[in-house]
C-alpha cells in the first residue's frame, strides 16, 4: 500500500502549525500577505492551509487591526470531543466506554481516597449533603457526573481525568439507554454515592474501591437490563 505524497496545502499546513508551536499562545505570527511571502505559496493554498490548522486550534484568524494569524491551543474540551466523536463514528457504545471506565473508576475511587487538597476534601464534604436531594433521574444523573468528575480531580492524575471525561462527553449524547427511571434504582444510586463519599473522606481506599466496584456491578446490571451490554 502506497501513501499519497504531502500536497503543497498539506506541507503548508505543517509549517503553519510548527510556526505555532515555537512559541506561546496567542502570539501574532503575521498577516495573511506576511505568511505568503514567508511560504511562498498562493493565497488560496495558504487560506486552505490555515483553515486545516484552525480546525486543530493551533491558529485563530483575526479580522480588523492588528489582524492576521495567531498561535492558538486546543483545551481538554476539545481533545475529549474529538475522541468521542471518532469513537461513536467507528461504532463505539456507551457499554464500549463503560467497560474501560469501570476499570479506571476502581483506581480512581481509590487515589481520591488519599487526597489531602483541602479545597478538593470540602468540596466533597459539600457534595455529599446534597445527594439526598437528587430526587428525579435528572438530578441522579447530573449527581453521578458530578461525583465522578470530582474523584478525578481527587486522583491528581490527568490521564484518568481525560478519560473519565471521554465516557462523560461520550455518554450524554446517548439517547438510546436511560438510568435511574425506577425510584428503586436512584435510592441505590443515593446509597452508594453517600458511601463512597464518606470512603473517600475517611481514607479509605479499600473501601472506596470496593464502592466503585460495587457501582460499576450495578451499572452493568442496568446495560444488561435495556438489552445493550452485548453487541
Amino acid at each position: 500500500m502506497t501513501t499519497a505524497p504531502p500536497t503543497r496545502v498539506d506541507r503548508t499546513a505543517r509549517q503553519l502549525a510548527e510556526l505555532s508551536l515555537e512559541g506561546e499562545d496567542g502570539r501574532y505570527l503575521g498577516s495573511e500577505d506576511d505568511l505568503l511571502k514567508r511560504f511562498g505559496v498562493s493565497r488560496p493554498t495558504l487560506r486552505q492551509a490555515a483553515k486545516m490548522v484552525a480546525n486543530d486550534r493551533l491558529i485563530s484568524v483575526r479580522r480588523g487591526q492588528r489582524g492576521g494569524l495567531y498561535s492558538d491551543r486546543p483545551d481538554a474540551t476539545d481533545s475529549v470531543r474529538a475522541v468521542a466523536r471518532y469513537l461513536r463514528l467507528n461504532g463505539a457504545t456507551l457499554h464500549d466506554l463503560f467497560v474501560v471506565n469501570s476499570l479506571i473508576a476502581e483506581q480512581a475511587g481509590a487515589l481520591a481516597a488519599r487526597c489531602t487538597d483541602p479545597g478538593l476534601r470540602l468540596e466533597l464534604a459539600e457534595f455529599a449533603k446534597t445527594i439526598p436531594d437528587a430526587e428525579t433521574p435528572g438530578d441522579t444523573v447530573r449527581a453521578e457526573n458530578d461525583l465522578v468528575a470530582l474523584l478525578t480531580r481527587m486522583t491528581g492524575n490527568p490521564a484518568i481525568e481525560l478519560v473519565m471525561a471521554i465516557g462523560h462527553t461520550f455518554g450524554m449524547e446517548e439517547e438510546r439507554i436511560r438510568f435511574f427511571g425506577a425510584s428503586e434504582d436512584r435510592r441505590k444510586a443515593r446509597e452508594l454515592q453517600a458511601a463512597i463519599c464518606k470512603a473517600v473522606l475517611e481514607g479509605d481506599e479499600d473501601i472506596a474501591r470496593l464502592l466503585m466496584r460495587r457501582r460499576s456491578a450495578l451499572l452493568e446490571e442496568w446495560f444488561v437490563q435495556a438489552g445493550v451490554a452485548e453487541r
